[in-house]
């Protein structure tokens, strides 16, 4: 019983201790008994929640999202074969039950258009969950796609491979430190392939992406490689130098990333080899001897 207490009197013995009964509607005088309302009318929050939670007081349902196909507005027929007083369906109504929730499946992608969203869109929550992407990420690549939908770029290609190359813009755009190898690898097909991909939503959405920071490729090469917090600090420290001086513009990050690394390494006397630095950050041992000679020359100054 959910019970208020009010300050109005009662008229009948005088004193101010009323109660307010929410499940019958009724106000009652908590000395005598005395029911001065049996129809009160509730002013407080509507709360809907069709759990047996009692404690889950949410106003409405889940909110929004363009990750999902329908934008999460569709219903649903649910799992669970019970009636609504909780007792198990029979044979025949369980199997009718079966047919009308396939047919709800199919009726919410009746087109080719929204079959095709569906499937990409699941294909992301897959990467997702794969290359430890957050939601920002997941809802920018999902808003991608729908562009490149309406420009009409998905027909003909690979669901895939634009699906790829959607997240690696969305990765790019929220400054998130993830290759074009990573996500080929998560979710595998040929980098070749997505890079075609990212190239063409690239040029027909007009994206305007930022330069990447060297530095947000630090931490993560070091933690394969498992150095020291000492060489990750010295290394943001030679980038961040480099930066300065202009060294850095135009290089691959990851490049540049694990050269300040090997430098960091020599100069803290942590013994790190260029492979397996080489391994770690997905570069090449040349491409960060290369690197290497122009960073060098910012320690002897």
């Amino acid at each position: 019983m959910n019970t208020s207490i009010s300050a109005q009197r009662c008229p009948s013995c005088g004193k101010s201790k009323m109660v307010s009964d929410e499940n019958t509607g009724e106000l009652i005088c908590g000395i005598c008994g005395f029911v001065v309302n049996d129809k009160l009318e509730d002013t407080g929050a509507e709360w809907r929640s069709f759990a047996n939670d009692e404690t889950n007081r949410a106003r409405a349902g889940a909110g929004t999202s363009i990750t999902m196909h329908d934008m999460g507005l569709s219903t649903i027929i649910g799992a669970v074969n019970k009636d609504s007083t909780g007792k198990p369906l029979s044979a025949s109504m369980k199997s009718s039950i079966e047919r009308l929730r396939t047919w709800d499946s199919r009726t919410q992608a009746h087109s080719s258009a929204d079959r095709n969203l569906r499937q990409a869109l699941n294909e992301m929550d897959k990467l997702k969950d794969k290359l430890a992407l957050g939601d920002a990420v997941v809802e920018k690549a999902a808003y991608i796609y729908r562009k490149a939908m309406e420009k009409k770029l998905v027909r003909g290609r690979s669901i895939q491979g634009l699906v790829a190359a959607c997240l690696y813009a969305a990765c790019r755009n929220t400054e998130t430190p993830r290759t074009l190898d990573d996500v080929a690898k998560g979710i595998n097909i040929r980098r070749k392939d997505v890079a075609r991909c990212y190239r063409l939503i690239f040029r027909e959405l007009e994206l305007k992406m930022p330069v990447v920071d060297p530095v947000k490729g630090v931490s993560r090469i070091a933690s394969i490689a498992e150095l020291s917090e000492k060489t990750k600090r010295k290394a943001v420290a030679i980038l961040d130098k480099a930066k300065k001086l202009g060294i850095v513009a135009g290089k691959d990050p990851m490049g540049i990333a694990a050269a300040a690394l090997y430098l960091a390494c020599i100069s803290g006397g942590e013994s790190k080899s260029q492979k397996e630095i080489s391994i770690a950050s997905g570069v090449t041992e040349v491409t960060i001897r290369n690197r290497c000679a122009g960073l060098r020359k910012i320690l002897q100054d």
